[in-house]
């Protein structure tokens, strides 16, 4: 099991602060349509899990982006923030939020099925398929 480490962040215009205290340096990479569309790549994600600390909450825009979850983004600068499970509160923010952390690794790939055949990693992970994502969250 790899260290839990701690970072802070903002997004591009300094309007949203982030202090995130239990970062998971395992990353995972989804690879859904959603992501892809929301950030025009897979979404590489840190678990942050749920102490984490938001200033500027009223530039926190939220869009309620699956049966399970939601996603952030800054009102000004449309920084990507975070992807919080409405069942824990945990949240996901991307890796590059943090850029000054060491020790990070992918670990899981979400939604392997659906990754287009124009890219693919060399790193060994993990991998679940649509269907195992959707039974894992919705029970």
């Amino acid at each position: 099991m790899s260290e839990i480490i701690s970072g802070a962040s903002n997004c591009l215009c300094g309007s949203v602060k982030i202090t995130a205290k239990n970062i998971n340096p395992n990353f995972t990479v989804c690879h859904c349509e959603t992501c892809r569309t929301w950030g025009g790549v897979p979404f590489f994600a840190l678990q942050c899990g749920t102490d984490v600390e938001i200033t500027g909450n009223e530039k926190v825009k939220i869009y309620k982006s699956s049966p399970w979850a939601s996603r952030g983004f800054c009102s000004d600068c449309g920084t990507h923030l975070f992807y919080k499970l409405d069942k824990t509160g945990e949240y996901n923010m991307p890796v590059g939020m943090f850029p000054n952390l060491k020790g990070l690794a992918m670990d899981m790939q979400y939604f392997s099925d659906q990754r287009p055949s124009y890219y693919c990693f060399s790193n060994k992970t993990k991998e679940m398929t649509k269907a195992e994502v959707e039974s894992y969250f919705h029970h």
